[in-house]
């Protein structure tokens, strides 16, 4: 199984207009952060973990010619709002794209996509197959897939475990009970927005926190702010086996 971050950042804390911290205007790579996405490849194929704003540059630039299914953590719009561009993969296979989430963030992206599911939809649409899963493990491609719940503040969010690894990202809270489905992981990815308390999302120190509860082979922080600070910097303060991902970073597990 190969991992690829297509993206470790946030929109949260980017201002409107242009940034001049040190990390917006650092030039190291690692330090260029789009929007949280995760590509899951098994055999010949490839799983998404959520289509934020950046999915078509961030496809383009990993260069993933097939996709066969998106898993989608909620329905916030840093999450689902590159959706649309699921057209180019239906005009390659001649099938509708098929995107798996709960009941209440599918109903959002009926709303958002109405264009997609109208009864006479308009020529060169994205085609959507939509599939209800909820907290129970369900079969994707012959993968098992388990949903882990999660908080984010008030709202329900899904991580997933595939194999021995598990993707947590906008959770601010975890109960006992789902901690219990991350046990003997090779890898673990968390959110950790910035080092400072947050309202919905783990900070720094309770990501790294989880990871060295659940103990993982090794543990990744992603859907990081600028306000995180430099890589390089950042990744040097770090457990041994905990780091900092970063955009286009591939492992093998």
């Amino acid at each position: 199984m190969k991992i690829t971050f297509l993206g470790t950042g946030t929109s949260q804390g980017v201002p409107v207009i242009a940034c001049n911290c040190n990390t917006c205007l650092s030039n190291d790579s690692k330090d260029k952060r789009l929007r949280a996405s995760v590509l899951i490849s098994i055999g010949n194929k490839n799983i998404l973990i959520d289509s934020g704003p950046d999915f078509r540059y961030q496809m383009l630039r990993a260069k993933v010619q097939s996709l066969d299914a998106i898993l989608f953590t909620h329905e916030h719009k840093d999450h689902t709002g590159g959706l649309d561009d699921v057209r180019a993969y239906n005009w390659v296979t001649k099938q509708s794209m098929e995107v798996y989430a709960e009941y209440r963030v599918l109903e959002a992206l009926k709303v958002e996509y109405a264009y997609c599911f109208a009864p006479n939809p308009y020529p060169g649409i994205p085609k959507i197959n939509l599939n209800t899963i909820t907290e129970n493990p369900f079969n994707l491609l012959d993968i098992e897939v388990i949903p882990i719940r999660g908080m984010h503040l008030k709202l329900p969010v899904l991580g997933y475990r595939i194999g021995d690894f598990a993707y947590l990202t906008d959770f601010n809270f975890i109960s006992e009970e789902e901690k219990k489905k991350l046990t003997n992981l090779q890898v673990l990815v968390v959110n950790g927005v910035r080092k400072e308390k947050h309202i919905s999302h783990y900070s720094l120190p309770e990501a790294i926190a989880l990871i060295e509860e659940i103990k993982p082979h090794k543990g990744y922080i992603t859907h990081i702010s600028h306000y995180l600070g430099l890589h390089a910097i950042e990744n040097r303060e770090f457990p041994h086996n905990i780091s900092l991902a970063y955009d286009m970073q591939e492992l093998e597990i």
